[in-house]
């Protein structure tokens, strides 16, 4: 692997982390009534989030599904799930509540959805990181 590619994943996960944590802070706002709750749990989840978003592309980078439709539907799947059992945690550590926590994952299973396959398929058209013969072996296409 390139040196290219983790420069790559490194830059996805911060600008996905930028969006996601954006999200966490308003939808927790909106459930909790208290702005400092919301940016309790999103200030709290960026580096677990970051940690686990960047394992999860050094995992998809090395799996073989050329499709890019269905490989971004598959990731924004898996990562929703990573993502939301993490979000769900903090949320109730933080609120002490397990409903809250509840409340807020369920809130972001779409929010985050659609944000997360919209960073995918923006990111699809970006070449920073890779490699054009790369791309054209993994992808099937530019």
């Amino acid at each position: 692997m390139s040196n290219l590619s983790h420069r790559r994943h490194l830059a996805k996960t911060i600008t996905w982390r930028i969006v996601g944590t954006a999200d966490t802070v308003i939808l927790s706002w909106i459930i909790t009534g208290n702005p400092f709750t919301g940016l309790k749990i999103g200030l709290a989840e960026v580096l677990s989030k970051m940690i686990l978003y960047y394992l999860h592309e050094r995992i998809w980078f090395n799996f073989g599904m050329r499709d890019s439709t269905r490989r971004h539907l598959s990731k924004t799947v898996t990562w929703r799930i990573i993502g939301t059992a993490d979000t769900m945690l903090l949320s109730w550590i933080i609120t002490g509540n397990p409903l809250t926590g509840l409340q807020i994952g369920v809130a972001e299973i779409i929010t985050k959805m659609v944000l997360y396959y919209l960073h995918e398929r923006s990111w699809y058209r970006i070449n920073f990181g890779l490699d054009k013969r790369k791309r054209v072996r993994e992808w099937g296409r530019i």
